[in-house]
């Protein structure tokens, strides 16, 4: 197996060196503490950024480790597709794609990059942003179940959580101490419907565009079964420990769980997910590798899509889980981190 040998120099005064890099790991060299190795991603990526880990007895060095064996050696033809989530990606807080954002999308585009968008949103409220990039792909909406052309209106792919695992989850949900705490959305043939008004579902509305439609009890519409399920809480803690509660009732198998913000909780068919919408688009409807496509995304629920690709890019205001498993961190959403990683990359 052939061996890359590089130097990473730390944000810090010391200079730690990588003295190989195999398919498997990387070894890490550094004079005031031992060797270290890091598992790299099954695919045999070259290295992963390593963004502000624990070394050794409570040691925290600001390295941030970034690949030298492929971006930097490749140009722009190496990339076939570009992939943005949307919410803390290509928009920050301002709900809007920023004009050096909007002006590096269109630009990657104008180079012979198409760019497609992969959200957790609805498809009706992922729209307006595919429309401002000029977009020519089909949208991947609903962490990817719901995959339609703009276009054509074809609905390339629709994937449904079961209506018997739906029933069990209003069940869950309506238990007195969580009932009271939750705002479950539940979104059937891309509409919005709710137990009721909510501040959060007023929020929630307001930044997607959708008019929430209340119906009391949500078995009545279960008559078709839901793209996504969501349950919204301020409380970040109380979220993490209804998911956690969720993943050992639920199988991988059975259901997919993430967060899309620390707020938001979904669900949804457990064949779901950004990493295998992109597969599907690449592969399946463009004959494109995976190899070939570089992603963008800030959370839990870009994990998937940020391992399977041949470049992944996480935000600077993406958690550091999801930092750690990228190969690229860019500056945050605030200061227009596409916009630089694709002038670096992608731009000739």
């Amino acid at each position: 197996m052939d061996c890359l040998e590089t130097k990473f120099r730390s944000e810090e005064t010391s200079e730690p060196t990588l003295c190989c890099v195999a398919n498997a790991s990387l070894l890490l060299f550094h004079e005031n503490l031992d060797t270290y190795k890091f598992t790299v991603g099954a695919n045999g990526r070259s290295p992963l950024v390593f963004a502000k880990s624990k070394i050794q007895n409570g040691i925290t060095s600001n390295w941030n480790f970034k690949s030298r064996g492929f971006m930097q050696e490749a140009s722009a033809k190496d990339i076939k597709l570009l992939v943005v989530d949307i919410d803390g990606t290509i928009a920050g807080h301002s709900n809007t794609i920023s004009e050096p954002v909007k002006h590096a999308l269109i630009a990657a585009q104008a180079q012979g990059i198409p760019v497609a968008i992969a959200t957790g949103r609805m498809y009706r409220s992922a729209l307006r942003f595919h429309q401002e990039i000029g977009s020519k792909l089909p949208l991947m909406a609903y962490q990817g179940a719901w995959i339609q052309d703009p276009t054509t209106q074809k609905i390339h792919r629709h994937l449904v959580v079961s209506r018997e695992i739906a029933h069990q989850l209003i069940d869950y949900f309506e238990q007195p101490q969580l009932r009271q705490l939750l705002s479950v959305h539940f979104y059937i043939n891309d509409q919005l419907y709710v137990r009721e008004i909510t501040k959060e579902s007023e929020i929630y509305a307001g930044r997607s565009g959708i008019i929430p439609i209340p119906v009391g009890d949500l078995r009545q519409v279960l008559t078709n079964e839901p793209t996504k399920i969501l349950a919204l809480c301020d409380d970040t803690n109380f979220i993490s420990e209804v998911l956690g509660n969720l993943r050992r009732q639920y199988t991988p198998a059975e259901l997919y769980l993430t967060t899309s913000v620390a707020t938001f909780l979904e669900a949804t068919n457990p064949s779901v997910n950004k990493g295998t919408a992109v597969r599907y688009l690449a592969e399946e409807l463009l004959g494109l590798q995976l190899a070939n496509v570089m992603a963008i995304g800030d959370n839990f629920n870009d994990l998937e899509m940020l391992e399977c690709v041949g470049f992944g890019v996480a935000m600077g205001n993406a958690p550091e889980p999801v930092q750690a498993i990228a190969q690229w961190v860019a500056p945050s959403v605030e200061e227009d981190g596409v916009a630089v990683a694709i002038e670096k990359f992608l731009l000739q």
